[in-house]
């Protein structure tokens, strides 16, 4: 399951499209709308992405993942649109054998995506708002 969504993330549905009774180790990352950045209040966070662009590209992680850590499932899910704070905007589930690579392989892509896919961030303040890179500059 790789998408751009223009609502709610499934949560559940991402994981269990990695589900397999041969895999030992199921991670989930929820990447959620935090209520503060930098000491000024954020009142709630607006996503837009280019899904022609960002499909391929969160595919193409996704082919990473299976060929650095064999027999690994993944899925990524970005969503678009006004997101509350506490609320998911980017689900990414990863499946593996054995928890160690679950792991890392969880991590390669949600630092992947934020640093390849092209999504962008406004937060929005009680006193106006700012467009972001989805990107972070410590892993």
């Amino acid at each position: 399951m790789i998408a751009i969504v223009p609502g709610p993330i499934d949560v559940a549905a991402v994981t269990a499209s990695v589900g397999d009774p041969a895999q030992g180790a199921i991670l989930v990352f929820l990447g959620v709308g935090r209520a503060d950045f930098e000491g000024r209040p954020v009142l709630s966070l607006s996503y837009e992405a280019y899904p022609a662009m960002a499909e391929p590209e969160m595919r193409k992680i996704a082919a990473e993942i299976e060929e650095k850590w064999p027999g690994t499932k993944t899925a990524i899910v970005h969503r678009t649109g006004e997101v509350a704070i506490g609320e998911a905007s980017v689900v990414i589930a990863t499946s593996t054998p054995h928890r160690g690579a679950c792991y890392e392989a969880n991590r390669y892509a949600i630092e992947a995506l934020k640093a390849r896919v092209p999504v962008w961030k406004k937060e929005n303040y009680g006193d106006g708002s700012a467009w972001k890179e989805n990107r972070t500059p410590n892993p």
